[in-house]
């Protein structure tokens, strides 16, 4: 049997877990991850290419994560390697997705040129998005979780990150800040460079990021962020 479809979720925080990434479920995977409320109701971040889905579900289960509990899906970003499985998830389990309204075309099917599907080779299945997050800054609750969702636009127009405060700390889920940038994406480096400004403010505790794992401490997220825009100069 492959090992990235067996053992537990790995704990990041209190109630917080990756539950996929390309050690768990599939070389091809972002980092996925999982926010429990109290009442145990689930907020998946990002789900993946789509092949490495059953892994995932595993991986959950194997952590006494129901899918079924799953409520939101949250899609960060319109690339495959995000939200590849969300169709088969909603089909699934149910769970509404939520992203904002500037990678709406791609990710319900309108310019798929934009999922970047063609890089990895793959087809991408589109799905409805539910919940529509507009401007800047904006939040929705699950349970006793206060999800904020703030615009980050660069690496495409509609690139969000989602933060959440659970004992004590801030926990920031950046997927993909680090780009890369295209133009068949929408990338834009000026925007981009705001957008980083806006997630150092934040002062996070911990960040998830989509490909280069999670980092904690303050100075140590700044770091990772301020080198990156410091190669983009």
């Amino acid at each position: 049997m492959n090992p990235r479809t067996m053992g537990k979720a790995r704990l990041v925080h209190e109630r917080v877990y990756q539950v996929g990434g390309s050690s768990i479920s599939d070389s091809r995977d972002c980092m996925v991850y999982l926010v429990v409320s109290k009442d145990m109701d689930l907020v998946l971040i990002d789900c993946g290419a789509g092949p490495g889905l059953e892994a995932i579900i595993r991986t959950m289960d194997a952590t006494d994560l129901d899918p079924k509990w799953i409520r939101l899906l949250v899609l960060t970003h319109g690339h495959i390697d995000h939200i590849g499985a969300a169709a088969e998830l909603v089909k699934a389990y149910g769970c509404k997705v939520v992203a904002h309204e500037g990678d709406l075309d791609a990710i319900e099917g309108r310019n798929m040129g934009r999922t970047a599907a063609d890089w990895y080779s793959m087809e991408y299945h589109p799905v409805k998005v539910d919940d529509i997050i507009k401007g800047e800054e904006t939040s929705r609750t699950v349970g006793d979780l206060e999800l904020h969702f703030l615009h980050t636009p660069g690496h495409t127009p509609g690139s969000m990150v989602v933060y959440v405060d659970i004992g004590g700390k801030r926990i920031l889920f950046g997927q993909d800040i680090h780009g890369p940038f295209d133009v068949s994406f929408g990338s834009d480096i000026e925007q981009w460079k705001i957008s980083m400004g806006k997630l150092l403010a934040l002062k996070a505790d911990i960040l998830c990021e989509g490909h280069y794992g999670i980092y904690r401490g303050r100075d140590s997220i700044a770091e990772f962020i301020q080198g990156f825009l410091d190669g983009a100069r």
